[in-house]
């Protein structure tokens, strides 16, 4: 499809129109693949593909604009990648990407990758994300001894002994969105490991405006007050 350059209040040096920019931004909200939009469209794929790359990393650009978070916080860990190896125990596996997630109940994830799942990875994490005196909720893991000293109210299920909510103890709310995030990315048949952390943040962010449904509308804005 050959294409005029337009001026493009949302693309810089565009060489498709804004109503075709719209299109695909709405394609993209709807969570539409590269292929599915570029069918629907009539707009090359490769276009398509590097149009949703430039939303993806402005995605991460507005993650990190994310104030601390407080009151009841989820914090757990999730692998990405090769499928687990027969006979590896603990955390993780050879080859999985390590993600460390945050969860306010009632409100908004926040995802970070991180080299390994020991308490010198983590614990500068939630402390840069977390407002001390909030009440933490986590499993049993080892790595997050030491939350009550760093100024937290720590509350522990253990998956261990087969225990996965007492009261108000759980991780539910961020297990719902590890599930979530990995249905997603079975859609794209394997994430390469470069472009692993736009994914992520894709998810993220949809899950955060999953109630408000306001994601063409959010980006369109913010792409209009600084073009792409």
């Amino acid at each position: 499809m050959a294409f005029n350059i337009n001026k493009n209040r949302y693309l810089k040096n565009a060489r498709i129109s804004e109503r075709h920019f719209r299109q695909i931004l709405k394609e993209f909200s709807f969570d539409s693949t590269a292929t599915e939009t570029a069918f629907r469209t009539g707009i090359n794929r490769k276009t398509i593909n590097r149009i949703f790359h430039l939303f993806r990393k402005r995605i991460v650009i507005l993650s990190k604009l994310e104030g601390k978070i407080g009151g009841e916080v989820e914090v757990d860990e999730s692998y990405f990648g090769a499928r687990r190896v027969r006979g590896k125990r603990g955390r993780g596996a050879a080859k999985k990407i390590p993600v460390v997630g945050l969860l306010k109940r009632g409100g908004k994830v926040y995802t970070k990758v991180v080299k390994r799942c020991t308490k010198e990875e983590l614990m500068p994490v939630i402390k840069g994300k977390v407002l001390s005196e909030t009440t933490v909720y986590t499993d049993g893991w080892k790595s997050y001894d030491g939350l009550i000293l760093n100024g937290y109210k720590h509350k522990r299920v253990y998956h261990s002994k087969d225990e996965f909510v007492r009261g108000k103890s759980h991780v539910n709310g961020i297990e719902s969105f590890w599930s979530f995030t990995k249905r997603r990315m079975t859609k794209f048949n394997g994430v390469k490991k470069d472009h692993f952390l736009l994914h992520l943040k894709e998810s993220e962010y949809r899950w955060n405006h999953r109630k408000n449904k306001k994601i063409y509308q959010s980006l369109l804005t913010n792409f209009r007050k600084n073009p792409l």
